[in-house]
């Protein structure tokens, strides 16, 4: 199974990843920190839609190799937006060089996982935040 960019409640918000990037610095005030332009695209899956995918995976007979994870692309800038829209937060942006080996789009196929699984994502990226959001600040971990 390949995985694509996994976030939802539990992900440490230290960890590096832009999705807990993002709303710990939204959260905490401090200003969102952005690499390149912010034009580079992700794909981000809720991690309720990637343990769905990996059980449908798991109980299917297909042996070889899969994309588990949610095809629509967002640029940097847009995830900025929605986590600032989310959390409510006025933080500002700042810009940072991007690193050399950071690819400019990244998007999984999943026509196979539709095909053999009946699987696609259904938890959107604004509902994912939101409920990251609310699993943050409940539990107190920002």
């Amino acid at each position: 199974m390949r995985i694509f960019n996994t976030y939802g409640p539990r992900l440490n918000p230290a960890d590096g990843r832009v999705v807990s990037n993002f709303l710990a610095q939204a959260m905490r005030g401090d200003r969102l920190t952005v690499y390149g332009d912010g034009t580079q695209t992700r794909s981000f899956c809720f991690v309720s839609d990637e343990v769905e995918g990996l059980l449908a995976l798991l109980e299917s007979d297909y042996v070889g190799p899969m994309n588990i994870g949610n095809p629509v692309e967002f640029t940097m800038l847009e995830l900025a937006e929605l986590v600032l829209g989310v959390t409510g937060s006025t933080s500002e942006l700042v810009f940072e060089p991007l690193p050399t080996d950071d690819p400019k789009q990244r998007q999984p196929d999943i026509s196979l996982a539709e095909k053999v699984l009946d699987w696609h994502p259904s938890v959107d990226l604004r509902e994912g935040l939101a409920r990251t959001h609310d699993w943050y600040r409940r539990l107190g971990v920002i």
